[in-house]
């Protein structure tokens, strides 16, 4: 790419000045955007969820460690291992001390059998919980797995026909990444909210830092790939 051009110290601060006129206008629109989300209504869970992880299997009302909200990440498996693309946010996730002093757990949840996930998991390092909800309809009713003999095909709210008119035909079957969001009041469960795509792409704290920079962000995430095979490593299709 083409480097920035080389200016004197007074008119590099004025360009910055104004820049910073459009990053206050952003910071405001995301404050206005985070409140609307804040003020969505909310259905209640009534379907039985069940979920496999280290300690065996549990109810989505276990996955909230005995807080009032709860947030998903909806991890894709691919072949024999997580998606490198979601093992990119999962690299991302901070200390959850942070979380839980706000009443929130994080937990990531994906499709394939438990051992696999745990198999992998130790791979990675990570220590964010992980469960898997092979053995429930929890990925088809949230609409991040795809199977047309299972239910209609819906992604980032769009039907199978909207997908396919946008060339989307990647999410018509199989895993798509996503994130949900969960309210606990006493014993009644809650959604609050889903993102799909880019939707989950405040979660990429790596993205917030390149962007920062004049290179900026480099490679799509489809094309980072598992932190411990940089070398000759393969990206998947997405």
């Amino acid at each position: 790419m083409e480097l920035p051009a080389v200016v004197s110290q007074e008119e590099w601060r004025e360009a910055r000045t104004a820049l910073l006129k459009e990053e206050k206008a952003a910071t405001a629109l995301l404050d206005r955007i985070a409140e609307r989300r804040r003020a969505l209504p909310m259905v209640e869970v009534v379907k039985p969820y069940t979920f496999k992880g280290r300690d065996g299997e549990v109810a989505l009302a276990d996955l909230f460690d005995g807080r009032r909200q709860l947030i998903v990440y909806h991890f894709m498996w691919m072949g024999d291992a997580g998606c490198s693309s979601c093992s990119m946010v999962a690299d991302n996730m901070g200390h959850p001390a942070h979380l839980g002093a706000a009443d929130t757990n994080l937990v990531m949840v994906t499709r394939a059998p438990w051992p696999d996930i745990d198999r992998f998991q130790q791979r990675m390092g990570w220590s964010t919980p992980w469960y898997s909800s092979c053995d429930s309809d929890f990925n088809f009713d949230f609409h991040v797995t795809n199977d047309p003999e299972i239910a209609p095909v819906e992604y980032n709210y769009l039907n199978q026909a909207e997908l396919e008119a946008k060339g989307m035909d990647y999410a018509l079957t199989g895993d798509n990444p996503g994130l949900s969001v969960f309210l606990r009041d006493g014993d009644r469960i809650f959604h609050t909210y889903s993102a799909y795509a880019r939707g989950c792409e405040a979660l990429v704290g790596t993205y917030t830092y390149l962007d920062l920079t004049p290179l900026g962000r480099q490679l799509h995430i489809t094309e980072f790939p598992h932190h411990d095979t940089y070398d000759g490593a393969a990206h998947h299709c997405h």
